[in-house]
């Protein structure tokens, strides 16, 4: 399987799957977890990296305006 996101591009995370809201940024690819691919990516706000399967994740431009 193919990774669909590239390092750079901002997204963020689906609805429900436990993160702070905001954007976060793809650091890097990691090896596929449970098959698909994953990433190793940063908030915006915070001082932290985080790991996301890329099931977890959506394009930050596909957002809906509230």
């Amino acid at each position: 399987m193919s990774a669909k996101f590239s390092v750079d591009l901002w997204v963020e995370f689906i609805a429900g799957f436990r993160a702070p809201p905001g954007r976060f940024q793809i650091l890097r690819q990691l090896p596929p977890d449970r098959g698909e691919p994953s990433y190793r990516v940063k908030g915006e706000k915070e001082a932290f990296e985080r790991v996301a399967r890329e099931s977890e994740l959506r394009p930050w431009a596909d957002r809906i305006s509230d």
